[in-house]
């Protein structure tokens, strides 16, 4: 079946002059796939590992299909022959294998309607009708009606945004009526244990999970194709171009946050010592996940289960008719969490409409309300899914209303548990982190590698996210430091104070928040010194714009923190081999705090001074050499040879060689050094830096 993909892909990729030709050559190629199509079409296989096979040997067709378009229509009766050949009945487990030949048939559309593209718009009507057909009488189930709908999706976007509204209109119509009753939000919903009682009927457990995986479908597959970059841009101009899921936000989103406020709850201590045991036993990792942390192969599936492209592991024997037991739990919450996060991440991106019609109390509360109880898993899924997508489509003109409810706990909960842990991790040789008791039994080594790579995960997805609130789309406002210069050369007279950049940097209203600024801050001052040469990447980034900020506004305070706490975290963080990577970025963070700040503030030049191997004479060397050149890559050569010479050679990060690749995944410190002086701070020192180096 590859090999068969791969010829057809090439040949029909519309990029060589085989198509549309009209030599022998060509005429026969085309003879020999129609040939070979046909026979396939003829073939009458009815079992379900066949029907399988011959599923994939079909829609490996798809590119022929895009430019001899007279195929299409039989290959999609096959497909629908093939699916209703198969075995229906879901309580018998020995049908399991038909259920997952009849998903696959189902993708198959899904693969045809992508590769053959416009030639499939035709027969978009005749699929329709054999769908609701099969839907009436109950010969379809709901998995199998999402992967269909997700098809469709896909043909609607080959014909453009009007038919796409007409085809969300009939997808998701009758979800809208069963979603937005209230009797289900006032059972299953209003309180913790409402979702417990979920768990346990099925087949509204099971409906649930298959609406809000459609809702995550719906907003990958509409709009604009990928590969229509231009009609993309004109209805982006477009002020009256509304994506065609906009409309459906205001119904999809409010019960959602419902849903993922209560899974949230099931966390809390209060709740979940109350728990049956069936859903506390569901709340610990998966093999999937445990194996996946470890960086080991995929676990055996149990007979009947298959891996989600999403990566949970469905039962597909599962619609809802059988007992629900510990790993179908698992799944169902571990499925709403993933496609929940992603709607709510995917909504932000089509406009400001998720903006407009949620009560920012009701998202926080949802999102935030139980962050204190959260797994370091769960919050970095949270902050990459979520909470990153929404930070950068929120409008500026809502950055008040909406980021300081969200950012605000979740900065102070992050600041907290990562310094927690990672002091654990530096000074105990294990991380605490909060999943361990949801990762089930193993030896000690492996429990701890786990530990480990769920605090890095955290650490470098809420760096990634001080990285995008750092990005250049958010902060247009930004002045950009002259690429080179002598000390002092900033226009005192020229500086602006911080409120003038609240509005577009978004640094700037970060700063102007002192419950955000704090927090944040110290999770930068934090990185240096956590052996994470990834999360230093991702922040240096964030204090990049910090740096410029202090060069270019009045603020005394920022002036004081840049110039002090951020120079000495930065030298600090330079003499962790693991920052090799970043090195050459920090030494030019430390160049341009020094010489645009060094004369408006003291610190920079005590900070240096407190180093364990300078002197004054030395000292006044760097700042004589640095008058001599106003080249950037000479001054910041002078400001690594400056910071060797001050630490005694001691800055690992400068001494590492280029071609040494430095693993930071995972700590290789000895348990022994308990009281390690690579991380250890002397209080009493001003500075403290000569701590330690």
């Amino acid at each position: 079946q590859l090999a068969l993909e791969n010829v057809v892909s090439t040949v029909f990729d519309g990029s060589n002059e085989i198509v549309g030709g009209s030599s022998e050559v060509q005429l026969a190629l085309c003879r020999i796939f129609e040939g070979l199509l046909q026979q396939l079409l003829s073939l009458k296989w009815t079992e379900p590992a066949l029907v399988e096979v011959l599923g994939h040997y079909l829609d490996a067709f798809g590119p022929f299909l895009k430019f001899f378009p007279d195929a299409v229509g039989s290959v999609i009766n096959k497909l629908f022959e093939l699916l209703t050949s198969l075995p229906f009945v879901v309580k018998d487990p020995s049908t399991n294998s038909a259920r997952h030949a009849r998903l696959q048939i189902c993708t198959s559309f899904i693969r045809i309607a992508k590769a053959a593209d416009k030639s499939v718009l035709p027969h978009m009507k005749g699929i329709a009708d054999t769908m609701a057909y099969l839907q009436r009488e109950g010969r379809l189930l709901r998995g199998e009606h999402n992967l269909l709908g997700e098809a469709f999706l896909v043909m609607a976007s080959a014909a453009g945004i009007q038919q796409q509204q007409e085809v969300l209109a009939w997808l998701l119509e009758p979800l809208s009526q069963q979603w937005t009753q209230l009797d289900w939000q006032n059972n299953y919903l209003s309180e913790p244990l409402g979702i417990v009682r979920l768990c346990f009927e099925t087949p509204m457990m099971w409906s649930i999970f298959h609406t809000v995986t459609f809702f995550e479908k719906a907003l990958k597959r509409s709009g604009t194709r990928k590969a229509q970059p231009n009609l993309q841009n004109n209805l982006a101009a477009s002020s009256t171009f509304l994506h065609p899921m906009a409309s459906h936000l205001s119904w999809m989103l409010p019960p959602l946050l419902k849903l993922l406020r209560v899974v949230h709850s099931l966390w809390s201590p209060s709740v979940s010592q109350s728990l049956p045991v069936e859903v506390k036993a569901a709340m610990t990792m998966s093999d999937v996940e445990r194996f996946s942390l470890l960086g080991e192969g995929n676990p055996k599936l149990s007979k009947g289960a298959s891996i989600s492209a999403e990566g949970y592991q469905i039962s597909i024997s599962k619609e809802g008719y059988t007992e629900p037991n510990e790993n179908d739990i698992r799944n169902w919450l571990k499925g709403i969490r993933d496609s929940g996060y992603n709607v709510l991440g995917l909504s932000t991106t089509i406009g400001d409409t998720l903006f407009k019609c949620l009560d920012i109390h009701s998202v926080a509360l949802a999102l935030m309300e139980n962050i204190q109880s959260m797994e370091f898993r769960h919050i970095r899924q949270l902050v990459h899914s979520a909470l990153i997508p929404l930070v950068k489509n929120c409008p500026s003109d809502m950055w008040e209303v909406w980021l300081e409810k969200l950012l605000h706990p979740l900065f102070l909960h992050s600041q907290q548990v990562l310094s927690c842990s990672w002091s654990s991790l530096l000074h105990e040789g294990r991380a605490k982190v909060p999943d361990a008791h949801g990762i089930l039994a193993g030896s000690d080594l492996k429990v701890e590698v786990m530990e480990e790579k769920l605090l890095r995960d955290l650490t470098r997805e809420v760096c990634s996210l001080l990285s995008v609130i750092a990005s250049p789309q958010l902060n247009t406002g930004l002045p950009t430091v002259e690429s080179s210069g002598h000390i002092s050369r900033v226009d005192t007279s020229s500086l602006k104070e911080l409120d003038a950049f609240t509005s577009n940097s978004m640094v700037g209203f970060i700063l102007k928040h002192k419950n955000l600024a704090l927090p944040a801050l110290h999770i930068c001052l934090g990185a240096f010194t956590w052996t994470d040469g990834e999360a230093v990447t991702k922040v240096s980034s964030f204090c990049a714009t910090l740096v410029v900020l202090a060069i270019s506004t009045r603020s005394v305070e920022l002036q004081e923190f840049v110039s002090k706490d951020l120079f000495s975290a930065i030298i600090q963080g330079l003499a962790l081999e693991s920052n090799a990577i970043i090195s050459a970025d920090l030494v030019g963070l430390c160049r341009e705090i020094f010489i645009y700040l060094c004369d408006r503030d003291s610190a920079p030049r005590k900070v240096l001074l407190s180093l364990p191997s300078i002197t004054p004479q030395d000292l006044l060397a760097f700042e004589e050499a640095l008058t001599k050149t106003s080249s950037p890559k000479e001054q910041k050569q002078h400001m690594k040879s400056l910071l060797l010479l001050a630490t005694g050679n001691k800055l690992k990060a400068l001494a590492a060689q280029k071609s040494v690749n430095v693993i930071t995944n995972v700590s290789m410190r000895p348990r022994s050094m308990v009281n390690s002086t690579e991380t250890r701070v002397d209080e009493s020192e001003a500075v403290g830096l000569a701590a330690i180096l």
